[in-house]
C-alpha cells in the first residue's frame, strides 16, 4: 500500500515538473499554471460514447491526464488519436500510454498533422488547447476543422479559465453549450460543448 502512494506521489509529482519545464521552454504552448486537474479530465471525457465503433480525437495532452480519463472511460487505446506540438511531452506519452496513437504535429493544421487518417470519423474531439493564447480567427478555423470530422450531434469539448466561451458565437455554423465549471482545478476551469446545428 506504502509503495502504491509513493508510486502515485512520483507520478504526479513528474508530471508537474514536465508541465513547468514545457511551460517555462514554450510559453504560448501551455495556458496554465498547473496540470489539468483530474476532475476536468474526467468531465470533460464524459461526453465520450465509449461504445461507440469511431475513435476519439484529443488535441493538447501534455502531461496525459485526459488522455487516462479517456482510456478509464472505458475507450481502447488503439481507439484513441492524440495531437501533441512538444516533443518533450511526446516522448512521454508514448512511454506512458502505449497503443495511443499519438501524433507529432500543429493542432490548428489537422489537414496536413492527420494527412495519414485524412478521412477518419471521429466520436468525439476532447481538446486541452489553450485557445485564449490563440487569435480567434484560429480558434473558429479549428473548431470548423473538428466539427467536419465528426458527426452531427458529437460534441467538441473544449476547456477555459474564462468567464465565455473562448470561441466566439456564430450559431448558423456552430452551436455553444457550458457543460460545467470545475471548481477543484488551479484555477477554476470551464468546459464548453460545441456542435453542428
Amino acid at each position: 500500500m506504502a509503495l502504491r502512494i509513493k508510486e502515485r506521489i512520483e507520478q504526479k509529482f513528474g508530471e508537474e515538473i514536465r508541465f513547468i519545464r514545457g511551460m517555462m521552454e514554450k510559453p504560448k504552448t501551455v495556458g496554465a499554471i498547473m496540470p489539468t486537474s483530474v476532475h476536468t479530465a474526467r468531465k470533460m471525457a464524459s461526453v465520450i460514447d465509449a461504445a461507440s465503433a469511431l475513435p476519439v480525437l484529443e488535441l493538447g495532452p501534455g502531461t496525459g491526464v485526459i488522455t487516462r480519463a479517456i482510456l478509464e472511460r472505458g475507450v481502447p487505446a488503439e481507439k484513441i488519436f492524440s495531437v501533441e506540438y512538444s516533443e518533450d511531452f511526446l516522448n512521454h506519452l508514448r512511454e506512458a500510454y502505449p497503443g495511443v496513437h499519438f501524433i507529432h504535429g500543429d493542432a490548428f493544421d489537422l489537414d496536413a498533422t492527420l494527412t495519414p487518417f485524412h478521412d477518419q470519423r471521429f466520436d468525439a474531439a476532447i481538446s486541452g488547447l489553450p485557445l485564449l493564447n490563440f487569435p480567434m480567427h484560429r480558434r473558429v478555423s479549428l473548431l470548423e476543422s473538428l466539427l467536419d470530422r465528426l458527426p452531427h450531434g458529437r460534441p467538441v469539448v473544449q476547456f477555459s479559465y474564462g468567464p465565455v466561451s473562448p470561441i466566439v458565437a456564430q450559431p448558423d455554423r456552430y452551436r455553444i453549450r457550458h457543460f460545467d465549471f470545475i471548481v477543484r482545478n488551479i484555477p477554476p476551469a470551464q468546459i464548453w460543448l460545441y456542435t453542428r446545428p
